[in-house]
């Protein structure tokens, strides 16, 4: 299960783990980088000295290769870059902009850097701008989507670039990381399983959510062009309500602002953002990062393995 993924970021399996804001801190990435696979941090809407003092951080605890995702409509976007620059991280992922700009001096000191993309003009566009690879995310993911399935989005995003292409959205186990394989991706990027990794540091009623979770129990929330997909709870009618009531992008915003921290850090699972993807309902125990990858590297072999079989 070596791939030219693992080959680009000097990692030993195809498995990145997602930068969740909030979520994705540097005790889990570390975790997921000890394990094989590469860690994220997520700076989200962090200043940089904050980011920084996690990256110091995940170096105390692994000598592995680990990156940060870069949340682009973040006020203090610049910051983090430079924090970046001068920590010299292995990788940074990317979403909600164009990291066009930062590329030569990223790519100067050896940084590689991986955009999330939801179609195929903005896979081609990025393309043109250096980056090395990409995150093809299906609408199935937990957080922030686009419009396409990750089913339908992987193969065309392969067939329009010559980059790696990582597959994101509706990843939990062995079986999907197979498939996204054989749709031509490199590799996987998974946020909701790691949500229930030990290392992981949100709060015990956050994994408890997503542990209760059944199939239909993710929704969208938030306007056109800004939806969210959440575990549904009181905050999730509430949205629901503005959308029928036909309430200004205002109103949305207003209610949404600092509810991925009350969830992931104060525990409020009622009026808490509760991000996760459809593949909740598959996340069913808490196990240490490494259980997780190298039970879903296993499971993909033998599936892959099972497979070759019939021809």
């Amino acid at each position: 299960m070596h791939t030219v993924l693992c080959e680009l970021l000097g990692i030993k399996y195809p498995v990145i783990q997602g930068g969740m804001a909030w979520v994705a801190t540097a005790e889990l990435a570390a975790a997921v980088s000890n394990a094989g696979g590469l860690g994220i941090i997520g700076a989200g809407n962090a200043p940089g000295e904050v980011v920084r003092e996690q990256i110091r951080k995940a170096k105390t605890l692994t000598d592995k290769p680990f990156g940060v995702n870069v949340y682009y409509l973040s006020p203090f976007v610049e910051d983090v870059i430079q924090v970046i620059l001068e920590e010299k991280v292995s990788v940074i992922t990317t979403g909600a902009g164009n990291p066009g700009k930062h590329i030569p001096k990223l790519k100067e000191i050896g940084i590689k850097v991986i955009p999330v993309v939801s179609a195929v003009a903005l896979a081609k566009r990025l393309e043109r701008t250096g980056v090395d690879a990409m995150i093809a995310e299906g609408m199935e993911c937990g957080g922030h989507t686009g419009d396409l399935t990750t089913m339908a989005l992987v193969p065309q995003i392969v067939d329009a670039v010559k980059v790696p292409v990582i597959a994101a959205g509706g990843i939990a186990d062995g079986r999907q990381l197979a498939a996204a394989l054989c749709l031509g991706a490199q590799g996987v990027q998974m946020g909701t399983r790691f949500i229930c990794a030990e290392e992981c540091q949100v709060h015990m009623n956050y994994k408890n959510a997503v542990l209760r979770a059944k199939d239909r129990d993710t929704t969208l929330t938030g306007y056109h062009g800004h939806f969210v997909r959440v575990i549904q709870n009181k905050l999730t009618k509430e949205f629901e309500r503005l959308t029928r009531e036909g309430a200004p992008a205002e109103e949305f915003d207003k209610l949404g602002a600092g509810r991925l921290r009350a969830a992931v850090i104060d525990g409020d699972d009622q009026m808490g953002s509760l991000m996760a993807g459809q593949v909740a309902a598959m996340v069913n125990k808490i196990q240490p990062a490494r259980e997780i990858i190298e039970e879903i590297i296993a499971e993909a072999e033998q599936v892959l393995k099972e497979k070759m079989k019939l021809f």
